[in-house]
């Protein structure tokens, strides 16, 4: 049984924001001032276990660094639009471009820009140290903050309420 209240079974595209769902909100800064991303490695397992499964992912981020498609192209991100302000219009667009209805889809957000998507999509969900009127809108606020499992607490969920997450024998590996 989900901890989830929504007919996971449904879902088969789950898009995220970067900084404060797979990277923590603190970043730190290179001696150039350039901030550099951390990424959970449990995260990225379950991403790459969802894209092999045939769960269609994505990345909307107002960030625009190479580190990004980088770490996420390489665990089977389909989708990845950086330096997004307005997240909302590719969001439809990314619906749109994979025949999706919003109802088949999730999304991951901490902030107020993340909000109108959070409205649209089928399944809202927040990193436990999101903000407050970010968690207001939220269907589900994982129990982990953001770049500390938040992902992989979904993911799971998903894939386990689909049949997909990996029994022991067959999750060994990338």
């Amino acid at each position: 049984m989900s901890r989830i209240d929504y007919n996971l079974k449904s879902i088969r595209a789950i898009a995220f924001d970067v900084d404060g769902v797979l990277s923590p909100s603190t970043i730190p800064m290179s001696a150039e001032g350039v901030p550099m991303r951390m990424a959970n490695l449990k995260d990225g397992y379950a991403m790459h276990v969802a894209a092999k499964a045939g769960i269609r992912l994505a990345i909307i981020t107002g960030a625009d660094v190479p580190a990004i498609p980088g770490r996420f192209d390489v665990i089977g991100v389909q989708d990845i639009f950086m330096g997004v302000s307005d997240k909302l219009p590719v969001y439809e667009k990314w619906l749109k471009d994979n025949g999706l209805e919003a109802s088949e889809t999730a999304y991951m957000g901490d902030d107020i820009p993340d909000i109108p998507v959070l409205r649209r999509c089928g399944l809202a969900v927040a990193p436990r140290d999101a903000a407050a009127e970010v968690k207001a809108v939220a269907r589900f606020v994982t129990g982990a903050d953001g770049g500390y499992g938040a992902a992989r607490e979904l993911l799971e969920e998903v894939l386990r309420a689909k049949g997909l997450w990996p029994a022991h024998s067959e999750a060994y590996g990338w």
